[in-house]
């Protein structure tokens, strides 16, 4: 009952402030974060019940992104094992993330949402899908204006992903279902947060039905234009 009245006192004071919807865009693209086997194992330093549900939860909404044609952009975190130098200050706070180096099953990506060959791949060292990685100019050059998040956690790179997205001008739409944290305070706190000042939380059939009225949009391709005569 506490955590209820907390809530609504939360919501009462944000109401007419905080919390206008920014809705969907014209141009859609899917961005999964971190869906890695660490979140999802039992006993892993990083595991996170919430998580092992997102995963479970996104099997549908990354369907429906492949069905439709939508670009689907997955996102990892990678180490060099030696000595962590390109984690810089956050491994030193978050030892655990040293679990993040290639050939550790841990750092492999959740079976149920693996990759496509042809889907793009995106290593990051810190929080935010966009901090030093190529992710906002392929975003730009795709057209793309409308970003849906899903993946973990939800107060760290989910969070971070939502801040960077809005500041480099994208509709930033966080999936509620399709996120997950290790604790339900700080996921719900900072979904409260995310839909108040940074983007909007949507419902993954609100998601979905979006995805699905696209006609298919392909990623550009290499090959050079035909001309016919």
């Amino acid at each position: 009952m506490e955590t209820e009245t907390t809530d609504n006192a939360a919501s009462d004071n944000y109401r007419g402030v905080w919390g206008q919807r920014i809705g969907f865009g014209q141009r859609p693209a899917l961005l999964m974060i971190d869906f890695m086997q660490g979140y999802t194992t039992e006993g892993a330093p990083l595991y996170a019940p919430g998580v092992v549900s997102a995963v479970a939860e996104s099997v549908a909404l990354l369907a429906t992104a492949r069905q439709h044609g939508i670009p689907v952009i997955h996102t990892n975190i990678r180490y060099h094992a030696a000595r962590f130098a390109d984690g810089g200050m956050w491994v030193k706070k978050a030892p655990v993330m040293k679990d993040m180096v290639e050939g550790n099953p841990l750092a492999a990506f959740c079976p149920q949402v693996q990759p496509l060959p042809q889907e793009v791949v995106l290593s990051k060292q810190y929080a935010s899908a966009f901090f030093g990685t190529a992710l906002a100019p392929m975003l730009v050059t795709l057209g793309v204006d409308t970003l849906l998040l899903a993946g973990c956690s939800t107060s760290g790179c989910i969070r971070a992903s939502a801040v960077d997205a809005v500041q480099h001008g994208f509709r930033t739409i966080v999936v509620r279902q399709c996120v997950g944290d290790r604790h339900p305070g700080p996921h719900e706190a900072n979904l409260f947060d995310i839909d108040s000042k940074y983007g909007d939380v949507v419902n993954k059939e609100q998601a979905i039905d979006y995805l699905a009225t696209y006609a298919t949009l392909q990623m550009p391709s290499d090959d050079p234009p035909r001309h016919h005569r």
